[in-house]
């Protein structure tokens, strides 16, 4: 989990939403924390693919689970790159979620076949140089009932790094998960 997770879960909680985001690493590495150096994505990307989409599914049933536990209302799923695709294979396999928010997530191609159980929604920028537009159309294509937005933006332009950042495609794409979540209130 890296400061950026945390500051985008203190967001989400400002928008009135409880969250919870999963430890996927724990399994390989306790408590994990990861900067954006080029050292800590290196173990990022190792411990990634160590850990397969049945460990996450896991883990965020779990997270759906305790919220459920809590009373908290509809539960939904966002993710963002590596998140996105773990939000993805969640909506696909998990149970309890109302819905869900895909952040250009790379593998979602992978899952392609694979069919989401609640309302879900993607975001791609269309000049992300690690995500060819050709997947996110056969993605769109697969999945006419779930609605695919591109951003005239690259990768992660949600994110906090100011060499990603976009503020017009992050301000958009959260209005439109948030209208989402409002939308499918379970």
């Amino acid at each position: 989990v890296t400061d950026h997770i945390k500051d985008v879960c203190d967001a989400w909680a400002k928008e009135g939403y409880e969250t919870v985001s999963p430890g996927i690493y724990d399994r390989q590495v306790r408590n994990f924390q990861s900067s954006y150096g080029q050292d800590d994505i290196q173990k990022s990307l190792k411990l990634r693919a160590a850990n397969n989409y049945d460990n996450t599914t896991m883990d965020v049933q779990t997270g759906i689970d305790f919220l459920k536990g809590r009373d908290a209302g509809p539960v939904y799923a966002t993710g963002y790159c590596y998140g996105g695709s773990i939000a993805w294979v969640a909506a696909c396999r998990c149970t309890g979620l109302s819905g869900a928010a895909c952040y250009y997530g790379g593998q979602v191609i992978e899952f392609i076949d694979e069919k989401p159980k609640c309302p879900t929604i993607l975001h791609f920028g269309e000049h992300d140089e690690s995500i060819p537009m050709d997947d996110v159309r056969k993605i769109e294509a697969a999945h006419p009932d779930c609605p695919v937005y591109v951003y005239d933006a690259g990768h992660g332009f949600q994110s906090d790094r100011p060499t990603h950042y976009d503020e017009a495609a992050a301000k958009l794409a959260k209005e439109r998960s948030l209208a989402h979540f409002a939308a499918n209130r379970g």
